[in-house]
């Protein structure tokens, strides 16, 4: 049965951030160009089963090694798929300010709702430098959603920063990555209006229960109407419901936090019989440990039931 999240956590097109938004991963063919029609169809299978939207040109659909051409036909795609471009959600990272903004237009021009945009993260960014990133992104009139990874990019979106951002009507969310659930807390006190969204797959009910209300996911892409359940009963306060639907996903969900969490979550949609393909380099295939925990961890997670 599933169980209601609270309307705080649900998606809307008022707020369309909020709820489940499915970090896609990009199925490739195997001479590794993108297979715009499994993507398509992979979008509609995630909103079918559960899912509220779709995060394209994420890290997860390995944006970095997209021609430009390919990172704006996918959000086209993913649009398209959608049925409602409020449901979408593009990645817009991008090496320089003004290129995040184009890609933020682009998105505004594709009727997308909202976007997710990392700071500057070539070089080790001031404070300064990240406030006027995020400014001049917002100029582009989309909600923006800030995403904070200071493990990859190095620049840490601190509660305080952050609280500075969205006073400044730059961004309405930020993505929860680092794992430290004692920001929630602080996040809440120095910015109240500010949405928190789970970033990582593995903190999610630490996240939810202090007062998440979207989850930017991962594992979806191989099993959306279990993370779905989980979701909804994580946000409802429905700590017995969710409970044993984490432990039993965790040692999946934990693969979102990894180096190589492109390649696991392709590997389990590949072993659940749906299109992740291979990875563009310089992403290298999982070595065999590492595949066969994924696989042992996938096919436990079917044979629990999981979908």
């Amino acid at each position: 049965m599933t169980t209601p999240s609270s309307p705080a956590a649900s998606w809307t097109p008022e707020r369309p951030w909020r709820g489940i938004m499915v970090a896609t991963a990009l199925p490739l063919r195997d001479d590794l160009s993108v297979d715009h029609d499994a993507y398509a169809e992979h979008v509609r299978w995630l909103i079918d089963n559960g899912c509220d939207g779709v995060v394209p040109n994420g890290s997860l659909g390995e944006y970095q090694t997209l021609t430009d051409d390919e990172r704006a036909r996918v959000v086209r795609t993913a649009v398209e798929a959608a049925g409602d471009g409020a449901r979408v959600m593009p990645g817009v990272a991008a090496y320089g300010s003004a290129e995040a903004r184009r890609w933020a237009e682009q998105a505004g021009e594709q009727g997308c709702g909202s976007v997710l945009l990392l700071p500057p993260n070539t070089y080790r960014a001031d404070d300064d430098a990240v406030r006027a990133h995020y400014a001049e992104v917002a100029r582009a009139e989309l909600p923006v959603v800030a995403y904070n990874n200071p493990i990859d990019t190095k620049v840490d979106l601190t509660p305080a920063l952050l609280a500075q951002l969205h006073g400044a009507g730059d961004i309405v969310a930020v993505k929860e990555f680092t794992g430290d659930v004692r920001r929630a807390y602080e996040i809440a006190e120095l910015a109240p209006d500010l949405d928190l969204l789970i970033g990582a797959d593995d903190v999610l009910l630490e996240l939810a229960v202090a007062g998440a209300v979207g989850w930017i996911a991962g594992y979806p892409n191989a099993f959306p109407a279990s993370c779905a359940e989980l979701y909804r009963a994580a946000t409802a306060g429905d700590v017995e419901a969710a409970l044993p639907l984490y432990r039993s996903l965790h040692p999946l969900l934990r693969w979102d936090s990894k180096t190589e969490f492109v390649q696991a979550i392709k590997a389990s949609m590949d072993i659940v019989g749906r299109r992740g393909g291979p990875t563009r380099p310089p992403r290298t295939p999982l070595p065999a440990p590492a595949g066969d925990r994924v696989r042992a961890a996938t096919e436990k997670a079917v044979a629990d039931g999981h979908h």
